[in-house]
């Protein structure tokens, strides 16, 4: 997703409730750390139509195999509330859980996050909001897309417990998306990006 706009005035603190009660009356998605509310840019073209050739390879896939892919527009909470965040797409396997029942806006369970890169976000995503994605107990794969160049790094959580870095700048390459059975060549991922 877009990089937040940080703001560099002192603010005060927002609760999690708080937060969520504005954030479903806001014209604008916005993310949340720890008290602090981080508006959010809009995505160009080229960060769109890779999400949406991912999208559309995962979801062809997965039909009919419990499991569900949804777009920029689904936040999800981390850390029990001190986190809000949009990923790019985020897949779900098994039953959507979420925050309150009565409003099933906030995710709790992804499988398998994705992020498309921009120079502005570059550092953001793979630094920060990885290492908050981290603390998801569901995820078990985190997905970064270059929307500049073919780059994709794909993180997947194994049997120990540890992170393990899978990198190319391969065309050729098959994203092997383990976590939700899927295999996805990059080439489906860039097809028609204008580089």
């Amino acid at each position: 997703m877009a990089q937040p706009a940080f703001q560099t005035e002192p603010t005060s603190y927002v609760s999690p409730e708080e937060y969520l009660r504005l954030e479903r009356e806001a014209e604008f998605k916005h993310e949340y750390f720890q008290g602090e509310i981080r508006a959010m840019a809009g995505a160009g073209y080229m960060h769109n139509l890779i999400c949406m050739n991912l999208g559309g390879e995962i979801r062809s896939q997965l039909r009919g195999k419990g499991c569900s892919v949804v777009g920029s527009d689904q936040r999800l909470q981390i850390m029990s509330g001190s986190a809000f965040v949009y990923p790019d797409l985020t897949v779900v396997c098994g039953k959507p859980e979420f925050n309150e029942e009565k409003k099933p806006d906030t995710l709790l369970n992804p499988t398998l996050l994705v992020e498309v890169l921009s120079p502005t976000t570059s550092q953001y995503d793979r630094s920060e909001k990885f290492m908050l994605y981290r603390q998801v107990p569901s995820l078990r794969q985190y997905i970064t897309l270059d929307a500049q160049a073919i780059h994709a790094e794909l993180h997947t959580l194994d049997d120990l417990g540890r992170w393990v870095l899978t990198e190319t700048r391969d065309l050729s390459a098959v994203l092997d998306l383990s976590s939700i059975s899927c295999q996805v060549p990059l080439a489906e991922v860039y097809a028609g990006v204008p580089f």
